[in-house]
């Protein structure tokens, strides 16, 4: 055997140093800034600028912005991961690409501080999901590149508390913009916490430079061919990543358009406010959640007893909105959800990383894994409108929310590699 094949450099060397406290903080303030750029918009900008330009079908401008948003996402995280797997910059492998996001991530948010009109308004949020997902294909590339097996349930909940507080923050920000100054200032903040969040984590942490000579095939053909993860060599790639495309649907179902539920169903005086109160709730669980099962779950090296107690809890909050769609459910609810998405958030992290098929494609199998993040934003905005007008509104949204949730932990069983 040669030296090439016996040592690998270390952008391909599986790790085996633990991470420090410093880096997983920069990552852990990097992904804020990442999934506040992604949730804010969603979960109060879009919808109200929505409302502005289109009152009468607000749900529907809504679902069709988001939903090709979300194929761009679907398109740009797999090729950004695959880009930097092939990129041998004396900056590293990924850290470019980081950069590159957050700043196609920021024109596009302010686009949409802008957008006269629905078409405007489209074209901004590709940018922001195009940027956006190309961040994610890296920063979730770094947990692989960096932090070892023993510690990555570990930091897969710090990530997850980071998506949580994203959201909350995002929210809280937003809401705080709005009453001051508009969408304008609101769309402007996000865009300069995206900025910071990348430049912090890219200019105070390493990223490994890899060597030319071990740069895989940049040929078209062979290219596209590795963007195909066969179920059949890979199975247990395969059974993971249906698993969390079904947890993120059932997630989608539940949360995307939780304004116009406590508008619509519940008639809650204050939606904004309300969302707000709901989303507290939600953070504070899925901290005590996603912090628990990361801890014992890298004591244990187990990840699947995980991920069927967060199944089975998350599809438990939304069968009680389908039971009882009031304000003091909702307020039920979200604690349940939050703490089963935490825990799940914590060990999927581990378990998916666990099951990439090749060192050197890393990146790019994240980004196919991170499909089943973007497609849901797809598939939910897509059925949302034909549940709410055919499958009895709310109650059967929620209903195909815990039906989603409760076929990814069927779907898990079937992961061999992972205890």
């Amino acid at each position: 055997m040669s030296e090439t094949t016996e040592v690998l450099p270390e952008a391909l060397a599986e790790p085996t140093v633990r991470v420090r406290p410093g880096w997983m903080s920069l990552l852990f303030f990097a992904n804020i800034a990442l999934w506040l750029g992604i949730y804010a918009p969603i979960q109060v900008l879009l919808p109200q600028q929505a409302e502005l330009l289109d009152k009468v079908n607000k749900e529907f401008v809504l679902g069709l912005v988001m939903g090709v948003g979300a194929v761009v996402a679907l398109v740009v995280n797999p090729a950004v991961g695959l880009l930097s797997d092939r990129t041998c910059s004396r900056f590293g492998r990924r850290h470019p690409w980081t950069v590159i996001g957050a700043a196609v991530a920021t024109v596009g948010l302010l686009v949409l501080a802008f957008a006269p009109d629905v078409a405007l308004m489209i074209t901004g949020w590709c940018l922001v999901q195009a940027g956006l997902n190309g961040m994610l294909a890296t920063l979730m590339s770094a947990i692989a590149d960096r932090v070892p097996v023993g510690q990555r349930a570990q930091v897969g909940g710090l990530v997850g508390i980071a998506q949580m507080l994203g959201t909350v923050l995002g929210a809280v920000v937003v809401v705080l913009m709005l009453g001051i100054a508009g969408l304008p200032l609101a769309y402007a903040v996000c865009a300069v916490i995206v900025v910071a969040g990348a430049a912090f984590f890219v200019f105070r942490t390493p990223d490994a430079r890899l060597p030319v000579e071990f740069r895989p095939s940049a040929k078209a053909g062979e290219v596209l061919r590795t963007l195909w993860v066969s179920p059949r060599r890979h199975p247990d790639f395969a059974w993971a990543w249906s698993c969390h495309f079904m947890i993120n649907l059932g997630n989608a179902f539940g949360t995307l358009y939780l304004l116009f539920f406590l508008q619509d169903a519940v008639h809650y005086p204050d939606p904004g406010t309300g969302l707000l109160i709901m989303m507290a709730l939600y953070g504070v669980a899925l901290v005590a959640g996603a912090v628990l099962a990361g801890h014992f779950s890298d004591r244990s090296g187990r990840r699947k007893p995980y991920v069927l107690a967060a199944s089975a809890v998350m599809a438990l909050a939304a069968l009680l909105l389908v039971i009882w769609q009031s304000w003091p459910v909702a307020l039920a609810a979200s604690p349940l959800l939050g703490v089963g998405f935490g825990a799940y958030m914590a060990v999927a992290l581990a378990m998916l990383t666990q099951v990439l098929p090749a060192a050197q494609d890393r990146a790019k199998d994240l980004g196919v894994i991170n499909i089943a993040n973007s497609l849901p934003q797809v598939v939910a905005p897509l059925l949302t409108p034909l549940v709410l007008t055919y499958l009895g509104g709310y109650s059967g949204l929620f209903a195909a929310s815990a039906v989603a949730t409760l076929l990814a932990a069927v779907l898990v069983l079937r992961v061999k590699a992972v205890r």
